[in-house]
């Protein structure tokens, strides 16, 4: 019997090599989350710096311009803060769509897979059942030699 030979082969090469694909992709949009959650927390921790230290400032003592300074400061890092949220949110969205294509290139791939392991398992059993039949006439035939030759 000849070798066992999927049809759909190429297909499946092909969505493998889509999924590997998509998958790289997700990973670099993760890294990109990451670094900018990172960057969000930056922005928050010189926001908290920023107003520790004009807090202790007013506690000391302070000019109205360098209090209208600080204030001015800290609006300028909180519109800072909300950009950098802002750009988060939009990378996490990104995120979100890519998983999903790598989910559903997943399954795709699973489906053809789980097909082609059918059509093997179906292979050998015509495989096996061959070889029955030919062990089957091989023992009839040394039979029927045994009895002529007896």
């Amino acid at each position: 019997m000849k070798k066992f030979k999927f049809s759909l082969d190429s297909v499946l090469s092909y969505k493998e090599q889509v999924l590997e694909s998509l998958q790289g992709e997700h990973a670099v949009i993760m890294a990109e989350v990451r670094d900018q959650e990172a960057v969000l927390e930056a922005a928050w921790q010189e926001y908290r710096d920023c107003d520790a230290e004009y807090s202790q400032r007013k506690a000391e003592g302070i000019a109205i311009t360098d209090a209208m300074v600080y204030q001015n400061g800290l609006r300028v890092l909180e519109r800072n803060i909300q950009r950098e949220t802002d750009k988060l949110k939009e990378l996490r969205r990104k995120e979100e769509a890519k998983r999903q294509e790598v989910v559903d290139a997943k399954i795709d791939t699973s489906s053809i897979e789980k097909l082609k392991e059918k059509k093997l398992e179906l292979y050998n059993k015509e495989v096996a059942k061959s070889e029955e039949v030919l062990i089957d006439e091989f023992v009839s035939s040394a039979r029927a030699r045994v009895s002529i030759g007896a």
